[in-house]
């Protein structure tokens, strides 16, 4: 299979707001792929439609070569999703968590019904087989809810900013074991409001804005073809002072409060300021944040 996701002009429409407005979006069979945008772009609208949870106003989606929503039911049975939200059951253990999940999937899931110690290993809480919910920390109640989006051996991965709130110990472990599921062939699409987290697991990025896809591309082709290669914050320093920058040719400035960012390719660019002795100059190379804020803005979406 070329792709386990395609969806072609998708719209949502709620009243005369359009949530989805004619978005694209392709997923290789075997890769990650990352939705960025701002709160509000469509990007958890999308994910319900391609779960068959709403119907598309237009537009055609394809999942593991399945219609839908016409064969949503079908579609379920192949994937694991990982809710923005923990949904776990008070009422039972971490490792009861895991049977009665699994008991949704049939055959599929019938090895994590007998016997879910695989999949707690995987996630790191053997230890807590037997811990009810309310003895985990946020971390672990994420990694929990991973591991039950896998009790049916899914092809493809939802997953709906998976480690939003977490510590960077708890990321860095999702991050892993998100890198082993592509070892083994699985497929993934995640949003998220994290760029270094899809720079490091995505091998595209789909930047969707207004219930649009706007851009898409790889993170280091994103950075190479939209943004500068070299951004330079200046601040004023502890004896106060105003930057006193103008762009030169092939340059670009932002200002934002007392900072300004200046977007340049001359590696030498810094030495203008040193006789500035009031300014704070930091130096660095462009990332997929710039290439975010590029294309959707500094202003608050709430």
């Amino acid at each position: 299979m070329s792709a386990v996701i395609r969806a072609q002009g998708l719209v949502k429409r709620f009243g005369d707001h359009r949530a989805v407005d004619g978005l694209d979006l392709e997923v290789p069979a075997g890769s990650c792929v990352g939705l960025l945008g701002p709160n509000g772009a469509g990007k958890s609208t999308a994910l319900r439609m391609l779960l068959g949870l709403a119907r598309p106003d237009a537009g055609s989606i394809q999942v593991l070569g399945l219609e839908v929503p016409q064969e949503a039911r079908r579609v379920r049975e192949w994937i694991g999703v990982v809710p923005q939200l923990d949904a776990l059951d008070p009422d039972f253990t971490v490792a009861e968590n895991l049977i009665v999940f699994a008991r949704y999937f049939g055959r599929r899931a019938e090895a994590a019904r007998r016997n879910p110690d695989a999949l707690l290993e995987f996630a790191g809480l053997a230890h807590k087989r037997d811990a009810t919910i309310s003895e985990l920390s946020g971390g672990m109640k994420r990694r929990l809810t991973l591991a039950r989006a896998l009790v049916n051996d899914p092809e493809l991965l939802l997953l709906d900013e998976p480690t939003t709130g977490l510590d960077p110990q708890a990321r860095h472990l999702i991050w892993e074991r998100l890198r082993q599921l592509l070892g083994r062939g699985k497929s993934i699409l995640v949003t998220t409001h994290f760029m270094e987290e899809a720079e490091r697991l995505c091998d595209r990025i789909a930047i969707v804005d207004h219930g649009r896809c706007i851009a898409v591309d790889s993170p280091s082709g994103l950075i190479a073809q939209h943004v500068e290669p070299i951004v330079l914050e200046i601040m004023p320093g502890d004896a106060g002072g105003s930057p006193v920058i103008e762009a030169r040719p092939g340059e670009r400035i932002e200002r934002v409060g007392d900072t300004t960012y200046l977007y340049t390719a001359d590696p030498g660019r810094a030495a203008a300021f040193a006789d500035q002795g009031s300014l704070r100059v930091l130096r660095r190379a462009a990332n997929l944040e710039d290439v975010f804020l590029k294309f959707t803005g500094r202003d608050l979406r709430d």
